[in-house]
């Protein structure tokens, strides 16, 4: 044990305690600070791996990258960091070398500061056979902000980390740089421990007759009725016609979204001919079996996607066409769905704002709030925010510059965060630290259209995103983007043309049987008629067994409980 202790702490660079099977790890630090601030905060890690984390040993460990002048600096209130200046190409900045495994997950923070305006910057890790992007921030003159990430890589090797931003006309500073590894067993465990923390509730049962005297060695059955957690999957009008769709879907989800029946160019073909009747047909199909809707979308920014009557209008009869949509559709669903997608992609694209100017996205959700913000949360919708490091049109760093803009445009109404999760590969460590700072904002955070490209890993990826995102305490539902067609999916199908699970539908199945509690939950009572179990939050029944003797049902609610000391439940048994 003692040997296992010391290798640990060599290799990890933290306290590993190994009992059995079972590994406790230095838990993984959820933080992010959003504000910037006159002085960086220390380092998450202590630093990890990082060598002269806080530049307290000059530039020991650091070394330029590409053509640029390095200096090691001091502030008046004595905090110490790097600098890059007469920076020639993006790139040209300091580095610092590490030997990176295959098998490690790596989570990575910094904070960052630039001479002069402001600079989008990027942290990236150069390996011997790509540049793996960590994350990105906007720094900023006269204060600190921080950047969080991470990566993994496809080989073990060298990797050189150094940062890069387009306006080489300022110079980057860093301070309290992080990098810490972690095994997969110790990824694995900050999942387990914070899916105990947030997802699940301990609940005990006592099991008495009808003297109130305790009976031991009887066997409680609990059984779930309802999962708390918002989980679902898009539908589209080939549900609507077939039965082994139907079957198939609503004999697992309470949550779904249209692929595409709401969205303009499909109720407005032709201009000023609107047609909600396929829309109808599945709000109605979906509200006759209990499930609840997402709406998808009001009007989309991109400029491809738009009806074909669309992009040829004036200015004036834009704004006109674009207003009496969203009047039109918002209205007609008034109260019908739990969120609206308002204005979808509106950082990859700005179709709206370059016709009708920079600020009418927040008109539109200020419209939508008007019209049905009371019952329906008008929501942001994006691409590769939480599934795709290199793409920093989009990082969360973006996603949160543009609720402040919305919020400096004055509108103060709710407002939801949606991040899609297209994912082609999984950066496991990227996606956290993509959660963890969309998770600053404080507002709700859905993952709106959960999917994996097709390949080998496909299924295995999926399970490993499922239960990523399902494990942060931040994630308030998942929607996965597989709607069914006899042509295919997007990009991700859950079952054949015959309705016959995939290797991905087992892996949802797997994963519903698991919040469900699916095959059920039965203990036996101790000495003083007690049995604690943890639960996912839901609504329960629950019954007393002791021999031929049967309690009656009772029915519970397991929500979140910050109490120690869990709820009890008596449950009494004539005997």
């Amino acid at each position: 044990m003692a040997k296992i202790l010391n290798s640990c702490f060599i290799v990890f660079s933290i306290l590993c305690l190994v009992i059995g099977s079972q590994v406790y790890a230095v838990p993984y630090d959820y933080s992010y600070t959003k504000e910037c601030l006159a002085k960086p905060l220390k380092p998450q890690y202590e630093g990890g791996v990082i060598v002269n984390p806080e530049l307290n040993e000059g530039l020991k460990g650091w070394t330029k990258f590409g053509d640029s002048t390095v200096e090691h600096r001091e502030s008046d209130d004595g905090n110490k960091y790097i600098v890059a200046s007469a920076r020639k190409q993006p790139f040209h900045s300091f580095s610092q070398k590490f030997n990176l495994e295959k098998e490690k997950l790596y989570t990575f923070s910094a904070w960052l500061q630039v001479s002069n305006e402001n600079a989008y910057i990027a942290a990236i890790f150069k390996t011997n056979t790509s540049n793996v992007y960590a994350g990105w921030v906007t720094a900023q003159k006269g204060c600190w902000s921080m950047v969080k990430g991470g990566l993994v890589v496809n080989v073990s090797g060298p990797a050189e980390l150094y940062f890069e931003s387009n306006n080489t006309n300022v110079d980057i500073w860093a301070d309290s740089i992080s990098l810490q590894p972690f095994t997969n067993e110790e990824w694995k465990s900050h999942q387990d421990q914070s899916i105990e923390k947030f997802r699940k509730s301990k609940v005990k049962f006592q099991a008495v007759d009808q003297h109130g005297q305790p009976i031991p060695n009887a066997t409680v059955s609990i059984k779930q009725n309802n999962a708390n957690f918002p989980f679902g999957t898009a539908i589209n009008q080939n549900i609507l016609q077939n039965g082994a769709y139907q079957n198939w879907f609503f004999s697992r989800f309470k949550y779904t979204v249209f692929e595409n029946e709401l969205k303009w160019a499909e109720t407005e073909y032709n201009r000023g001919v609107v047609d909600y009747s396929v829309s109808d047909a599945l709000v109605n199909l979906a509200k006759s079996h209990g499930v609840t809707i997402r709406g998808h979308n009001v009007l989309w920014d991109s400029p491809k996607y738009q009806p074909h009557w669309v992009p040829g209008l004036s200015s004036n009869d834009l704004a006109a066409a674009a207003q009496k949509r969203l009047i039109s559709v918002m209205t007609k669903y008034k109260g019908r769905f739990i969120h609206w997608d308002v204005v979808n992609e509106n950082m990859h694209w700005n179709f709206f704002e370059s016709r009708l100017g920079p600020n009418i996205s927040t008109v539109y959700y200020k419209y939508a709030n008007k019209i049905d913000g009371s019952r329906t949360t008008p929501f942001l919708n994006e691409f590769h925010t939480i599934e795709e490091s290199s793409d920093g049109v989009a990082s969360p760093s973006r996603y949160l510059q543009k609720i402040d803009e919305m919020r400096r445009g004055r509108y103060a109404g709710p407002l939801g965060i949606g991040a899609q999760g297209h994912f082609n590969n999984l950066n496991l460590p990227y996606t956290r630290s993509a959660i963890d700072m969309l998770a600053s904002a404080k507002l709700p955070l859905w993952v709106t259209e959960l999917d994996v490209k097709a390949g080998s890993n496909q299924a295995n990826y999926l399970n490993q995103a499922l239960r990523e995102i399902h494990s942060h305490y931040a994630v308030q539902g998942i929607m996965m983007w597989t709607g069914w067609s006899p042509q295919g999916c997007f990009a991700m199908c859950l079952t054949d043309n015959n309705f016959r699970n995939l290797e991905t539908g087992n892996v949802v199945d797997s994963f519903i049987n698991e919040l469900t509690h699916a095959d059920g939950l039965r203990g036996t009572t101790d000495s003083n008629g007690f049995f604690e179990a943890s639960l996912f939050h839901g609504e329960y029944e629950a019954q007393i067994i002791n021999g031929d003797a049967v309690s009656s049902l009772q029915e519970i609610s397991v929500v979140p409980n910050e109490e120690a000391v869990p709820d009890v439940h008596r449950l009494t048994v004539n005997v």
